[in-house]
C-alpha cells in the first residue's frame, strides 16, 4: 500500500494519531503535544473511548482511534465463542460511536464498518483484531487520498502569494493543502488563532504548518478581525465536525465570530468536508459542552480565582450566509443547495 501521509507533519503520520498493536492501542496525546512527545497507552477498548472524551485526540484523531479500538475490543474476546465476539463488538461499537456526542452519526458509521469487517473475519476463522486493523489502515489511506481531492479543490482559491486563516486543527486537510500549496509554488502564510482552552491553533496547526515549511504566526482567540484587515487575509478556511444539509457549519467554538468577521471584511470562507444527511437541519445538531474548569485555566495553570462560574460549549455554528462555499472532493457547493452534492 503506497501510504497517503507521505510528506505530512510528524502528528499527521498514522500511527501517531491511533495505532493498534500487541493488544494495545498508543494514541499520541494531543493536549501536550508538541511541549511533549507522550501516547496515552490503551489496554482495553472503554480506554479508548475515554480517550475520545478526554480529548487525547481530536478532529479526525478519533475516526481513526475508534476502528483501532474496536481491534483492540475483539482481541479482548479473541478465545470467545463467535456469537459471544460479535455481541462483545458490538456493545463496544456504540461505547466507541457514543464517546462524543457531536459526532455520533459519524463515529458510527466508522465503528460499524469495522463491526463488519470483524464479522466476515470471525465467520473465515480468521483473527477478527487483524482483520479490523488491516481495514482501519486501509480506510485512514483511502480517506487521506479523498481529503487531498478536497486539499486541491480548496488550494485552487489560494492566491500565488496570500495570507489565510484557519480554526483549530483541521487535521489531515491542513497538511495536504499545505502540500499542495508548496507542490504548486504557492508562497501562502498561515495565521493560526490560539484555539483555547486547549490551543490545538497554536499548538496543532501551527505545528503542521512550520514543519511543512511554511511562515505561520499564531493569534490570540480575540484577535482575528482586527488581524483580517492588517494584515490583507485573503481567505478563511476550516473543517467542520458537522455540515447540515440546510448549510450551518457546526465546528469548534470561535469559527462563528471569524466567519463573521470575514464576511465583513468581504474575505471568503471555505469550508471543507462533505454535507451530512444524517443531519438534515440544524435542530438534528445537539451541541457538546466540556468540562467548564478548562476555560479557568492556561495549560495547566489557573486564570480565575475561586468562586467564578464557568461556561464551555465546545462547538459553535456559523449560518450559511456567512459560508462562502463548501469544498468537497466533488467540487465547490453553495451552502443553500447541498443536496447537489448527492446527486
Amino acid at each position: 500500500m503506497e501510504r497517503a501521509d507521505k510528506g505530512l507533519a510528524f502528528i499527521l503520520k498514522y500511527e501517531n494519531v491511533a495505532w493498534y498493536e500487541d493488544g494495545k492501542v498508543k494514541i499520541l496525546d494531543r493536549r501536550i503535544y508538541p511541549q511533549k512527545v507522550e501516547y496515552v497507552c490503551c489496554e482495553n477498548h472503554r480506554e479508548v473511548a475515554q480517550a475520545i472524551a478526554d480529548m487525547v485526540t481530536q478532529s479526525g484523531g478519533p475516526y481513526l482511534a475508534a476502528p483501532m479500538g474496536m481491534a483492540l475490543a475483539a482481541y479482548e474476546v479473541r478465545d470467545k465463542k463467535e456469537e459471544e465476539q460479535i455481541d462483545y463488538l458490538k456493545k463496544a461499537a456504540y461505547k466507541l460511536s457514543h464517546a462524543r456526542p457531536t459526532t455520533v452519526k459519524r463515529m458510527e458509521i466508522v465503528v460499524n464498518k469495522a463491526l463488519n469487517a470483524a464479522k466476515k473475519a470471525i465467520k473465515a476463522g480468521q483473527k477478527a483484531d487483524k482483520a479490523i486493523f488491516e481495514h482501519a489502515l486501509e480506510e485512514i489511506n483511502n480517506k487521506y487520498k479523498k481529503i487531498d481531492r478536497i486539499a486541491g479543490n480548496l488550494v485552487d482559491f489560494f492566491p500565488d502569494k496570500g495570507t489565510i486563516i484557519t480554526q483549530c486543527f483541521a487535521e489531515s486537510i491542513v497538511g495536504l493543502m499545505l502540500r499542495e500549496a508548496k507542490n504548486r509554488g504557492k508562497d501562502i502564510k498561515v495565521i493560526c488563532p490560539e484555539t483555547r482552552p486547549y490551543f490545538q491553533g497554536a499548538r496543532l496547526t501551527a505545528s503542521v504548518a512550520c514543519e511543512q515549511g511554511f511562515d505561520v504566526r499564531v493569534i490570540t482567540d480575540n484577535m482575528p478581525a482586527y488581524v483580517m484587515e492588517k494584515e490583507n487575509v485573503d481567505l478563511f478556511t476550516s473543517a467542520a465536525d458537522v455540515i447540515t444539509m440546510d448549510g450551518h457549519v457546526v465546528n469548534k467554538i470561535g469559527t462563528f465570530q471569524i466567519a463573521m468577521a470575514a464576511h465583513y471584511n468581504d474575505i471568503p470562507y471555505f469550508v471543507t468536508g462533505a454535507p451530512d444527511r444524517d443531519h438534515p437541519d440544524i435542530d438534528s445538531i445537539e451541541i457538546e459542552e466540556r468540562d467548564g474548569d478548562f476555560v479557568l485555566q492556561a495549560m495547566g495553570e489557573r486564570t480565575a480565582v475561586e468562586g467564578v462560574k464557568r461556561y464551555y460549549p465546545a462547538f459553535d455554528i456559523t449560518p450559511p450566509k456567512f459560508v462562502s462555499g463548501v469544498v468537497t472532493g466533488k467540487g465547490i457547493y453553495s451552502p443553500y443547495d447541498l443536496k447537489k452534492y448527492y446527486k
